[in-house]
């Protein structure tokens, strides 16, 4: 049988208070995605991904805007 789901294995296997804690971290301006990957081993597409399919259209916007914001200011911000 084929698994259908095309999520990496990591994100298949993290449970809700994981997922909450990831959201957490990727919404704070503190906390880089070499930390979320240091923690979670996941990449920051993977924390995109999680990011969208847990938050509404537009706030998933609204930090993305404020992430790439941010990185072309500070090199080393997310």
């Amino acid at each position: 049988m084929v698994d259908k789901e095309k999520k990496p294995k990591a994100i298949r296997q993290l449970n809700q208070s994981d997922v909450s804690e990831i959201i957490q971290m990727a919404l704070s301006d503190n906390v880089a995605f070499d930390n979320i990957f240091t923690q979670f081993g996941l990449k920051e597409g993977d924390v995109k991904k999680i990011m969208r399919n847990n938050l509404k259209t537009s706030s998933y916007r609204t930090w993305r805007k404020r992430v790439q914001k941010f990185s072309a200011r500070r090199e080393f911000y997310k």
